[in-house]
């Protein structure tokens, strides 16, 4: 092992690398086993094995190499005992060859139309049997190493809920006998909106990190903006999986933009235009005039959200955003995926059109359903508005509120600072 130069690193920062290596080898295990329960476990000592071993020697300058290994020689040694304690020779002498640790590289998947294991494994969770909540909810945990409660962020739920709903699917997987094997061509259709799910949401936590130090997990990004060009190359001519590739670019074109020095956010509207990426707008703006060259149907939400990004990347200023095109666009994506996060970013485009009174009437007409009760942005949002609105007392409570709710470090730290400008405002009336 070569240690990097910096052996002290943080143990947060070290426990996320960890983990978020940990999926890609989870999916590599995941094909050469067969087994989601062998892998897992190999996984997650290789995991703790990392964290005591990188900590002192310092991360290794091939991390997922090391741990796959380490993952690997774990599988070995619980299919030994397996063998002897259940006498199964026959069925894991294949296993056991697949899995020789003398062989570090894994050995890359050659039948079959998807090649790519963390893909495969995608498509594998997402099964017809399952419904689509609980496909998007496996993969998640599963596959991305999404912690429960990311998972629980992604999914609007609550972190007890998503604990129990995450017991009962791998009940299900269990009692129904609902085999991990990859799907053939014609059975990945029926699939694809877990997938796409999956991957946008694993997107939107790296964009708007839940929880941790940092507001951005761009190795999360790049792994979903990965899979969505692997989808593309897979299925060239779905309009879903075009849009969806084109959402992300054209968020992910703002990201040098996003942080100041210190890490903390910067908003869309103060932000540095010029820094965003100019060649990454243009390949989203190419893939969002194909997608709605298809569009002759029914809209696609991710086509939709596309354009609706696309309006904001154009726009040379934030004075210059057309907000009433993207008012009408969030009227589009309304009639076809009515949820409380788009009536909430549609409250927030109305508030830019016409006034912080009309967005708080947006909002306030979504802020008592219970998918929303303590969502960070809605509570954030609200708040914010209540300021513009003059209604200051009003605003130091949601203001409050929103530093009660989860949240990453850096926007509570945000959060604080626009609360601390309210107290210093003189008082109202």
């Amino acid at each position: 092992m070569t240690p990097t130069a910096d052996p002290g690193a943080g143990h947060a920062a070290l426990a996320r690398l960890v983990r978020d290596e940990g999926s890609r080898v989870l999916a590599t295990l995941v094909r050469t086993t067969g087994s989601l329960e062998l892998a897992e476990d190999a996984v997650q000592d290789a995991v703790i094995r990392a964290l005591d071993v990188w900590s002192r020697e310092g991360v290794p300058v091939e991390p997922r190499a090391w741990l796959t290994l380490t993952a690997r020689r774990r599988a070995i040694d619980l299919l030994r005992r397996e063998r002897v304690r259940e006498g199964k020779e026959a069925a894991t002498a294949a296993l056991l060859d697949l899995l020789d640790p003398e062989c570090p590289e894994d050995r890359s998947p050659e039948d079959g139309v998807l090649r790519d294991d963390l893909l495969r494994l995608l498509f594998t969770c997402c099964h017809p049997a399952l419904s689509t909540q609980a496909q998007i909810a496996l993969a998640l945990r599963t596959l991305c190493g999404l912690t429960t409660a990311e998972v629980a962020s992604a999914l609007l739920v609550s972190e007890p809920t998503m604990a129990k709903r995450l017991t009962r699917v791998r009940r299900k997987i269990a009692t129904a006998g609902i085999p991990y094997r990859v799907p053939n061509a014609d059975d990945l259709p029926e699939r694809l909106d877990g997938v796409l799910a999956t991957v946008y949401l694993l997107f939107n936590e790296g964009y708007y990190a839940s929880a941790g130090a940092t507001p951005m997990r761009r190795q999360l990004t790049a792994e979903a903006i990965r899979l969505a060009a692997l989808l593309r190359e897979l299925l060239p001519d779905q309009m879903p999986v075009i849009g969806l590739e084109a959402l992300l670019r054209l968020h992910d074109a703002r990201s040098p933009a996003r942080l100041d020095a210190a890490g903390d956010p910067v908003l869309l509207a103060d932000q540095d235009r010029s820094r965003w990426d100019r060649g990454e707008i243009q390949r989203g703006l190419s893939l969002l005039g194909i997608a709605l060259r298809l569009s002759t149907t029914r809209p696609d939400p991710y086509v939709v959200q596309a354009a609706i990004a696309a309006c904001h990347d154009l726009a040379p200023t934030w004075d210059a955003t057309n907000w009433a095109a993207i008012v009408s666009w969030y009227d589009v994506l309304l009639a076809v995926h009515d949820t409380p996060v788009v009536r909430l970013n549609r409250a927030i485009a109305v508030a830019e059109l016409t006034g912080p009174a009309a967005g708080l009437a947006e909002i306030d007409a979504i802020g008592d359903l219970e998918d929303v009760r303590g969502y960070l942005p809605l509570v954030a949002a609200r708040a914010e508005l209540l300021a513009r609105a003059g209604r200051t007392d009003e605003a130091r409570t949601q203001f409050r509120a929103a530093l009660a709710t989860s949240g990453n470090d850096a926007t509570k730290r945000e959060l604080s600072h626009r609360l601390s400008q309210l107290l210093d405002a003189p008082p109202e009336g």
